[in-house]
C-alpha cells in the first residue's frame, strides 16, 4: 500500500542529528584536515599596534563572520540535497540544476567536506531496508500485495485477477521487455475496472493514483470536443513525452476508452510499439491501461450460456472468451477499436474480460463497504442491500445491472 506520501521517512530527525555531526566533523575540510594555524600573541599585538581604528576592525571582523556563516549554510543545504538524493531520491533534479549553475562557491566543495560520510551514512541507512529496490522510492512494486488484495476484494473475476497479475509480473520482471503492456479492460460498469487499476497503482507505486509516475485520462473529461483533436493530440503526446522522461516506469489509465476518437488512440500509438533500441527498455518501461464497457454484452451471454447449462462460470476460460471478445472489437462498428490500429497492430496485449456479477458478489461488495467504514452488519442486511439492486436478464435476475458500482452509497440506508 502506498506510505509516506506526505514527507521524507520516519528516520528524518536520526539523518538531521547525524549531518550536524558531520558538519561539525568536516565543517572547515575534508576528513582529517588541520585547522588552519591561529596567530601568536605577538602576531596580534603587532597588529594591534599599528594603529588600525578600533571601529573598523570590528567591520572587519563582523563581515568575515558573517562570510562564514554565510557558507556554512551554502554548506549545510548542499550536503541536505546530496543526503537526499543518496538515501531517499528526492531533490536529485535540484542539486543537479545547482552542480550546473555557474556562480561563486562557498569556499569549501562537497567532495572535501565529508563526502565519506555521507557515503557511509547513506549504506547504513539504507542496511534498515528504508531503501528503494527499484532505484525510485516512488516506485514500490509490491506484486505480493496486489495478488493478495485482488484476492480478497475483487469479487467474480477470475480471468481478470489471473490476467492482470501475471501480465504485470511478468512483465516488470523482464529484463528487457520488447514493448509497453497494455491491457485493456472489458465489461460492464461496476464489475471492477476503475477497482483493479486503482489497485495497480496503489501496489506499483507509492502514492498510488498520485504519484507523478501515473497519469490518468477520462475520455469526456479530457477531450470532449471533437473539433480541437488537433489540440488534443499535441497535449496527450506531451503529457505521456513528459511522464515518461520524469519516470523510468510510468502508469497510464484511460478511462471511457470507448469514447476516445480513433485519432487519439492512434497518438498513442508509438509509445505503445516495440522499443526502438534496447536501453529504451530500461529507461522507459509503461504500462498502459483501458478501460472500456465494450464487449460487455458479449461477456454477458457467454456467462449466461454457462449458467443456463448448468456449468460454474469459473470452467469460462481465457482462451475462449478473448477469442469471442476480439470478435465483437473487430466489427466495422462505431468505436473507437476497430478504426484505431491498436487491434490490427496487436499493441494490445491482453483484452482482460470483467464477468458480470450475481447476487452473492453484491453481498461480498456490502460487506466490504461495511468492513471499508468499520460499521457493523449482518447477513440479513447484506441481503437487504443487495436486493435494492436491478438485476438482469428479466426472466432469470441473475446479474446486476450496475454491478457494485452504487453499493458503498446504498448501506447508508442501513445505519443505525
Amino acid at each position: 500500500m502506498a506510505m509516506g506520501q506526505d514527507g521524507p521517512p520516519a528516520g528524518l530527525g536520526l539523518g538531521c542529528c547525524v549531518l550536524v555531526v558531520l558538519l561539525l566533523l568536516g565543517g572547515s575540510g575534508s576528513p582529517g584536515t588541520p585547522p588552519p594555524p591561529r596567530a601568536t600573541w605577538a602576531e596580534r599585538q603587532g597588529h594591534a599596534g599599528e594603529g588600525a581604528p578600533r571601529g573598523r576592525a570590528n567591520l572587519e571582523g563582523y563581515e568575515a563572520v558573517k562570510k562564514h556563516l554565510g557558507a556554512v549554510g551554502a554548506l549545510s543545504k548542499q550536503y541536505w540535497q546530496y543526503l537526499a538524493c543518496k538515501v531517499w531520491q528526492e531533490g536529485c533534479e535540484e542539486e543537479k540544476k545547482e552542480q550546473k549553475e555557474p556562480g561563486p562557491s562557498p569556499g569549501w566543495s562537497l567532495p572535501l567536506v565529508g563526502q565519506d560520510y555521507l557515503e557511509i551514512l547513506s549504506a547504513w541507512y539504507c542496511s534498515f531496508g528504508k531503501c528503494c529496490e527499484t532505484g525510485d522510492c516512488r516506485i514500490v512494486n509490491n506484486i505480493t500485495g496486489l495478488e493478495a488484495d485482488l484476492s480478497e476484494q475483487l469479487h467474480g473475476q477470475h480471468l481478470a485477477k489471473e490476467v492482470v497479475v501475471r501480465a504485470v509480473q511478468g512483465f516488470l520482471q523482464s529484463p528487457q521487455p520488447k514493448k509497453a503492456l497494455v491491457l485493456s479492460f472489458h465489461g460492464w460498469s461496476g464489475t471492477g475496472k476503475n477497482f483493479v487499476a486503482r489497485m495497480v497503482a496503489s501496489h506499483l507505486y507509492r502514492d498510488g493514483l498520485r504519484s507523478d509516475c501515473v497519469r490518468v485520462f477520462i475520455s469526456l473529461l479530457h477531450f470532449p470536443h471533437h473539433k480541437y483533436l488537433d489540440s488534443y493530440k499535441a497535449q496527450l503526446q506531451r503529457q505521456l513525452s513528459e511522464t515518461l522522461q520524469l519516470c523510468r516506469q510510468s502508469l497510464f489509465i484511460f478511462d471511457e476508452a470507448e469514447k476516445l476518437h480513433s485519432s487519439l488512440l492512434d497518438a498513442i500509438r508509438p509509445f505503445m510499439a516495440p522499443y526502438g533500441n534496447e536501453g529504451q527498455a530500461d529507461q522507459q518501461r509503461a504500462i498502459f491501461l483501458f478501460l472500456s464497457n465494450l464487449g460487455g454484452n458479449t461477456i454477458n451471454e457467454v456467462a449466461l450460456d454457462f449458467w443456463r447449462a448448468g456449468r460454474a462460470r469459473e470452467e469460462i476460460s481465457m482462451e475462449f472468451l478473448e477469442q469471442q471478445l476480439r470478435l465483437e472489437l473487430q466489427e466495422p462498428a462505431e468505436n473507437s477499436y476497430a478504426h484505431s490500429h491498436l487491434l490490427r497492430e496487436n499493441l494490445i496485449d491482453f483484452l482482460v474480460p470483467f464477468l458480470p456479477l450475481e447476487f452473492h458478489h453484491v453481498k461480498l461488495c456490502a460487506r466490504d463497504a461495511f468492513l471499508a467504514r468499520g460499521l457493523p452488519y449482518s447477513e440479513a442486511t447484506l441481503d437487504a442491500v443487495a436486493r435494492m439492486m436491478v438485476f438482469v436478464p428479466k426472466e432469470e435476475k441473475l446479474f446486476s445491472a450496475q454491478g457494485c458500482k452504487s453499493v458503498p452509497q446504498r448501506i447508508n440506508y442501513f445505519l443505525p
